[in-house]
């Protein structure tokens, strides 16, 4: 099955949007907390957070000086987020792409 770039982006940024806003109603960021949940005294939101780190430090880690900014404009870290977001899918689109191609390659 093929997909488009434009999609496949459209479905990265979705996708994304819909991750963060779902962990953080679920594991309540305290005070603007980037990672809610990994001090929680609830264990099951503790066990929660560390699963979940690793893709949130993927997907927001390096633009922590936009979310760190105490009053930025609203539509800043959206932004932020969807143009980091879009060089991250397109670079994974790429290296699929390239990866099925390898791989109808060397099928006999």
């Amino acid at each position: 099955m093929k997909i488009s770039l434009k999609k496949f982006v459209i479905i990265f940024l979705i996708s994304g949007f819909v991750f963060l806003g779902i962990t953080n109603l679920i594991l309540v960021p305290v005070n603007g907390d980037w990672f809610p949940g990994m001090n929680s005294p609830i264990a099951w939101k503790r066990t929660l957070a560390t699963i979940i780190y690793p893709v949130k430090i993927v997907l927001v880690g390096p633009l922590a000086p936009i979310f760190n900014d105490p009053d930025p404009p609203p539509p800043i870290r959206a932004l932020a987020c969807a143009l980091y977001w879009t060089v991250i899918a397109s670079v994974l689109y790429y290296l699929i792409s390239k990866i099925k191609m390898l791989i109808r390659k060397h099928k006999p």
